[in-house]
């Protein structure tokens, strides 16, 4: 058993011989390639341009930076400008409620107005029909009085025919009376005449007062319907011009995502180039290790067989 597995390990350390033959020769033969390198201008101008690719790297990384530091600015600034927006929406948005509240409020004047004007025109009529009423118990107290006095000088002439059997202050007296009825009378009917011209007149102000109101609530009525299509015509072009810049930013905003995305791209393809290079580095101090291990078992096991053979010898 012994025998196999100094056979074994002489098998193992004759390959792990051979194995650092080979890499030591490599090693020269790197060594060589690297003094020669060296020493030649072609190995500076490798070295130059593995320097200016290098370079070219970092510039680049660095520039992607920028871009993304500028991606994340304009990314900031649209969001502002998106929150100014919409405000901008809300403040606009409050004004079209107020806008609209005042028209809902210009709305019921109008229709109070109309109203009104619609009770004056009632009113009118209903005093004109009072103006023809008293016109006509005018007309019929006139006429009234006409067969009176119709009446009354019929009386006189036939009180001129008849007998005098009177005596003349009883006809005086009855003269001074029917003068004063016929006064009391005529009062009567001038204060009736000139009440009825008052109603009248007072009812043609009240008509013309009520025809002003409504060409001033129609004046009215016009600028607000102007300022409601104003407000319609600026509401169109807010939201025309809203639609545009949504536009503009989510089109600006797919333009940065794909930039984002191309960078986040970049960044990953690196790290794993890093992972890889760093994996690599990893194996390599593994195989070092493992390796400056075997070369410390085969000495002590190389130091124990000689030890072990020459002590018969001795």
């Amino acid at each position: 058993e012994e025998s196999l597995q100094m056979w074994d390990l002489n098998k193992r350390l004759e390959a792990y011989l051979a194995r650092v033959k080979f890499l030591e020769e490599e090693n020269e033969v790197l060594r060589a390639e690297i003094q020669s390198t060296k020493s030649s201008p072609a190995g500076d101008s490798w070295r130059v341009k593995y320097e200016e690719e290098l370079r070219a790297l970092r510039d680049a990384l660095d520039h992607a930076f920028r871009e993304k530091c500028t991606a994340e600015l304009a990314r900031d600034n649209l969001y502002e400008e998106v929150q100014q927006v919409k405000s901008r929406c809300q403040k606009e948005q409050a004004a079209r409620e107020e806008a609209k509240k005042e028209l809902s409020l210009s709305r019921k004047e109008l229709e109070e107005e109309r109203r009104a004007q619609i009770w004056l025109k009632e009113r009118a009529v209903q005093l004109e029909k009072e103006v023809e009423a008293l016109l006509e118990v005018h007309e019929e107290e006139k006429a009234g009085l006409d067969q009176e006095i119709a009446s009354f000088s019929h009386s006189l002439e036939s009180f001129r025919c008849a007998p005098v059997a009177f005596q003349p202050v009883e006809v005086e007296d009855y003269s001074k009376r029917l003068s004063e009825i016929w006064k009391g009378a005529v009062e009567t009917y001038k204060t009736e005449v000139s009440q009825l011209e008052g109603s009248l007149c007072q009812a043609k102000e009240n008509l013309w007062k009520a025809v002003e109101d409504n060409q001033q609530s129609q004046l009215q009525l016009q600028h607000l319907e102007k300022d409601l299509a104003g407000l319609k015509a600026r509401k169109e072009m807010l939201e025309e011009s809203l639609a545009q810049q949504w536009q503009e930013q989510r089109r600006e905003a797919e333009k940065f995502q794909l930039a984002m995305e191309a960078l986040e791209q970049e960044q990953q393809s690196l790290r794993v180039q890093i992972a890889r290079v760093l994996e690599d580095r990893q194996q390599l101090m593994h195989l070092k290790m493992s390796l400056s291990l075997e070369v410390a078992t085969y000495r002590t096991l190389l130091e124990a067989e000689s030890t072990r053979l020459q002590m018969p010898a001795g």
